[in-house]
Order: structure tokens, then C-alpha cells, then sequence
């Protein structure tokens, strides 16, 4: 089940790039970006990989003269890992392929993916395991352990940026700071920190 935002420029990766994005999340963030995709109502469509090719094939002249190409976000989009690969044995050599990811899922996934990835954008939350399930409601050692993992392989630091954000009543400046030192320490070179906005309710 996916949704398309097609002719994204620098917002999740290099060039011209199309936004797939999944329903479905293992995270219930108090703030979510993009609730639509946990609401069992507003499923988008079902598509298959090659469907999926078909359709971003309108884009390809973009994404061959800009480097640009794919980015799976959500929702968790490593929790459809197998469409995934199957889409990347599908297409053409020269599309990047990116991914939004929260990494709190089955290190199976990971596995899987890690061969066709050229940029992760990995949205931590707070490497503080109170804070982190405070927001989500869930724990973050399988996020920091899949992190780990994904750093112990060459290069892989260098396609990683880590998003940070600033939350409010949950997280400080101080908290932002101690998560950066830490993942620093972990290998991570790249971060993003913003701060997120309380949607009016």
C-alpha cells in the first residue's frame, strides 16, 4: 500500500527525486509526520514492484540528469523490505535509491536492502531509552543496535544522516547535544537537527 510524491528536489536525497511511501509503522510518535499512514481507513492503494517501476519510469529523464531516483519513506518503509528488493533488481542500474527509516524493525530487513542503499536517513527521535519510548512508545535498543551494525560496514558511515530533532516536551538542547556525542562515538559523521512543530489539534 503506497503513496506517490513525485518531483521532490533536495528534500530527501540528491537530484530530482519521487517519494514512495508505505503504510504502516511499528512507532505510534505522539507527533507523527504522517499519521495517514497508521489510520486502517485511509489505506492508499496496492501496487506491485513492477507496477511501481512502471509508473516512476515517467520520471526516469529526471532522475538520470539530476542523480537522482527513489526515495521509500512512510510509515516504516524497511518493514516492506522484500517489495523493495524486488523493485531494485527491477530498475534501471542508474536510479539512487534512498530510505527514511526509523530502524526499529527485525534486522532481517536491513539485510536484505543493505546491497541496493545509497543514502539512509535515519530519524533517531533520542538515543535516551526514556525519552525515546516517552514519544514512540516503544524501546530503542534495537534502533541503536541495528545503527551499530550498519556502521561496522566500509562506507556505509558516509551514506548515513541521522536526524535529530528537537521535540517539544520531551526532549532539550541538552538531550540533542548528549544523543549527538554518543552517536558521534558510534561512527555517525552526518546529522540533521530541526525542530518539530506541535500540529494544531
Amino acid at each position: 500500500m503506497i503513496g506517490l510524491v513525485r518531483h521532490r528536489l533536495a528534500t530527501d536525497g540528491k537530484g530530482v527525486t519521487t517519494l514512495v511511501a508505505f503504510h504502516g509503522c511499528p512507532l505510534q510518535c505522539r507527533y507523527c509526520l504522517n499519521p495517514q499512514c497508521l489510520d486502517p481507513e485511509k489505506v492508499w492503494r496496492n501496487i506491485t514492484p513492477a507496477n511501481l517501476l512502471d509508473e516512476l519510469m515517467l520520471d526516469n529523464l529526471y532522475f538520470l540528469a539530476t542523480g537522482g531516483g527513489v526515495t521509500f519513506g512512510g510509515g516504516e518503509p524497511l518493514l516492506r523490505s522484500e517489495f523493495i528488493d524486488e523493485f531494485c533488481h527491477m530498475k534501471p542500474a542508474e536510479w539512487k535509491v534512498n530510505i527514511e527509516t526509523s530502524l526499529n524493525v527485525s534486522r532481517k530487513h536491513l539485510e536484505r536492502l543493505l546491497p541496493h542503499i545509497n543514502e539512509f536517513f535515519i530519524d533517531i527521535k533520542d538515543t535516551n531509552p526514556a525519552i525515546y519510548k516517552h514519544y514512540t512508545t516503544r524501546d530503542n535498543a534495537l534502533v541503536l543496535d541495528n545503527l551499530r551494525w550498519l556502521l561496522q560496514h566500509d562506507g556505509i558511515a558516509e551514506k548515513i544522516i541521522v536526524r535529530l530533532p528537537h521535540i517539544p516536551n520531551h526532549n532539550t538542547q541538552a538531550d540533542i547535544a548528549h544523543s549527538r556525542s554518543l552517536l558521534q562515538e558510534m561512527g555517525v559523521k552526518t546529522f540533521d537537527e530541526f525542530n518539530y512543530i506541535i500540529p494544531k489539534m
